[in-house]
């Protein structure tokens, strides 16, 4: 049985499609980059996963479960834009990341310190060591994405949703975040979704990269049809297509 099952779905906003006949099969701990034009209904994919909305038709399972009605403690999501605790500092930020796994439980003595610790480990392995006890406000929005990318990871979700997470950061840092993501994949075997339009980045990280396009195109009325998978690459064999949706389809193509 496949970790993250999506069977046939659909999601419409009111009249208007956005996304028809989605499936695609995930087995835990893959890491799935998803890419396409703009508008062809990548994000709302990625909310259909966490469970912020529910498809208009067909149904999202994870670990065989009944479908999700909410978001959960097994789900987490970084926005493109950073959204991190403003009150808290930068290493209680990250420390209540390992506090969502516990439903917002606080540590104390041992425990405490252990989780301090770790939390130091990770600011080290983010490039924010320098300024844990700091407040967000005082950080560069780069810094801040950071900052959220980190708090996320460390509550090592099973389901890990990425929206453009890294469009902000400079190529950089942009490089030490895809290892920190990469080694701490391969430490939890969490199962990846990264919505992307960086291509190189795609297939640099992605187990499967999912294209995502409008079969059907009506130039009068381009909004008349909804998006789904036309294409599903196997970045671990040099970007070769295993699953074509159709063959004559206009699709988002890698370089």
């Amino acid at each position: 049985m496949s970790f993250v099952a999506v069977r046939d779905v659909f999601q419409n906003y009111g009249r208007r499609p956005i996304l028809e006949r989605v499936n695609v099969a995930v087995d835990e701990g893959e890491f799935i980059s998803i890419v396409g034009a703009s508008g062809c209904g990548k994000s709302t994919f990625l909310r259909l996963l966490l469970a912020q909305e529910r498809p208009t038709r067909g149904e999202i399972r994870i670990a065989g479960a009944a479908p999700a009605r909410e978001p959960g403690l097994d789900r987490g999501i970084v926005f493109q834009r950073y959204s991190v605790f403003p009150h808290l500092t930068v290493r209680e930020n990250i420390v209540t990341g390992e506090s969502f796994r516990r439903g917002w439980g606080r540590f104390f003595g041992a425990e405490r310190k252990a989780t301090l610790a770790r939390a130091d480990d990770v600011l080290g392995r983010i490039g924010l060591d320098h300024v844990a006890d700091q407040y967000p406000a005082t950080l560069s929005g780069g810094m801040q994405q950071r900052l959220a990318i980190g708090q996320a990871l460390t509550a090592k979700p099973r389901v890990l949703l990425l929206d453009e997470p890294f469009g902000a950061l400079d190529p950089g840092t942009r490089l030490s975040m895809h290892d920190f993501l990469s080694h701490l994949r391969a430490e939890t075997g969490m199962t990846v979704f990264m919505v992307t339009h960086d291509l190189e980045e795609a297939f640099k990280l992605g187990d499967r990269v999912l294209v995502f396009d409008k079969p059907r195109w009506d130039p009068q009325d381009p909004n008349l049809y909804g998006a789904t998978i036309t294409y599903d690459f196997d970045a671990r064999d040099g970007g070769i297509p295993f699953q074509t949706l159709k063959e004559d389809t206009h699709v988002f193509q890698p370089a």
